[in-house]
């Protein structure tokens, strides 16, 4: 496993653990196999009704917890200084964690919703992050789905820098400005539905680039995200699979594969835009 350094020097795997929709036993064992398969990254939130179970899994596969970087969002329903406390509380709680490793903003306040005071409500919530940071409860504090409108305005208020910024990033829809946005401010990006939703699979330019390296179409996919210079979360309940996502170090694709890759049209889109949630697009 490689890591990434980000903004605030804490280290992070290139590769992590997504457990969307990884619920109940399913998701105990799931992340109980990727932790004693090597993973030492997880990534849930509040949202996903499953931190109970994700603190199960680590606390059954007997993985220090030290070695692991465990992640959890607060929603947006929760946009306020007290509520963003109130959350991790009771995430921490759930996980039967003292701390977090990374906590972020799920998706941001918008215009839509929040009007003129938009702004005003991420600038709360991510000063409740700071605190606490600086109370020792959260290592790295980050957002989620934010665009450069959404960043710009943060960091207009913010005293610290967000270390991340989770966004949709796959083969068919990879928002290359918003990459861009974010790593020039020196903020890692990573990618959240890394497979386009199982679009991916069936893809003739992934199964071409695949059958050339010998590797399947979801370590491609997952390939080209790190060659982004993103941090992917591939989810998977299958212990096959769960390894073979971890099996993405051992060859490199090329600069014209990659620009093959990124001229994907449009799939996978899951129709969520930050500006317009609780609605979504129709999906691709």
């Amino acid at each position: 496993m490689k890591n990434t350094t980000l903004n605030d020097g804490n280290l992070i795997p290139q590769i992590g653990f997504g457990t969307y929709k990884a619920t109940r036993e399913e998701g105990i064992e799931s992340v109980k196999n990727a932790l004693q398969s090597g993973y030492r990254f997880l990534d849930t939130a509040a949202k996903y009704d499953n931190e109970e179970d994700v603190g199960e899994g680590i606390k059954q596969s007997g993985i220090p917890r030290e070695e692991i970087i465990v992640t959890s969002k607060v929603w947006r329903e929760n946009m306020s200084y007290d509520n963003t406390k109130t959350a991790l509380a009771e995430s921490l709680r759930k996980l039967q964690l003292d701390y977090l490793d990374l906590y972020l903003i799920h998706w941001p306040a918008n215009e839509r919703n929040y009007g003129a005071g938009w702004k005003n409500a991420n600038a709360e919530v991510w000063r409740a992050m700071e605190d606490l940071q600086a109370e020792g409860l959260v290592k790295s504090i980050g957002v989620s789905n934010f665009w450069p409108e959404h960043l710009e305005a943060l960091l207009e208020t913010a005293k610290v820098k967000p270390a991340i910024n989770q966004i949709e990033f796959h083969p068919g829809y990879w928002q290359p400005e918003v990459l861009k946005f974010s790593q020039d401010l020196g903020i890692t990006v990573e990618s959240w539905s890394p497979f386009a939703r199982g679009r991916i699979f069936g893809n003739e330019v992934l199964e071409k680039i695949a059958d050339k390296h010998q590797k399947t179409v979801s370590q491609i996919a997952l390939r080209w995200i790190v060659q982004h210079g993103v941090i992917a979360i591939p989810k998977s309940t299958t212990l096959e699979r769960i390894k073979e996502n971890l099996e993405v170090f051992d060859f490199e694709l090329s600069d014209d594969e990659m620009l093959l890759i990124n001229g994907i049209p449009e799939m996978g889109f899951s129709g969520e835009l930050p500006n317009l949630w609780p609605e979504v697009l129709p999906k691709n």
